[in-house]
């Protein structure tokens, strides 16, 4: 385990709060991580949408055409929502149920999608926002997801809040 710099920089600042109203200056992406099978509707997603219909209504569009797009596992959707404001819908779940094979979240598919959020929220100079990604719905571990998180984004100098939502 690498030590924190002095800087602050490879740290996640936890907050409570909701991830959808960042507080923060500059260019913010909102990140969760969607589903495979084109469904949109409990969880997280819901607060997006309870706030912009642009992110929804891009997933829908890009499963529906997903035979001609890169709408795969560890694959990443940038949803402009406001001037300084985007969303991430990063694929980083299988199905929604847990069954057989085990909980939906894909650790490496999360791990490639936070792979390119890094390097768009470098080029944007974006602040990056989310829940606990991938530990809802999808039934990950922030034991296995939080690693991922500070190798992918934080160690890159990128400002990452995780939100505790509360309630």
């Amino acid at each position: 385990m690498v030590p924190p710099t002095v800087d602050g920089m490879g740290e996640i600042n936890y907050v409570r709060g909701d991830a959808t109203v960042p507080s923060v200056k500059g260019v913010k992406m909102i990140a969760h991580v969607c589903n495979d099978i084109g469904g949109w509707g409990k969880g997280f997603v819901l607060a997006v949408s309870r706030r912009w219909p642009e992110p929804e209504q891009e997933y829908r569009a890009w499963h529906r055409a997903r035979a001609a797009n890169d709408f795969a596992l560890g694959a990443v959707q940038f949803v402009r929502v406001e001037r300084h404001v985007w969303v991430a819908n990063m694929i980083g779940q299988r199905g929604i149920r847990t069954g057989s094979k085990g909980v939906p979240v894909r650790y490496e598919a999360i791990d490639a999608a936070l792979g390119l959020l890094a390097d768009r929220a470098a080029e944007l100079g974006a602040s990056v926002h989310m829940p606990r990604i991938g530990c809802g719905l999808a039934g990950g571990k922030w034991s296995r997801v939080e690693p991922l998180v500070t190798e992918r984004l934080a160690r890159r100098g990128i400002a990452v809040t995780v939100y505790d939502h509360e309630g």
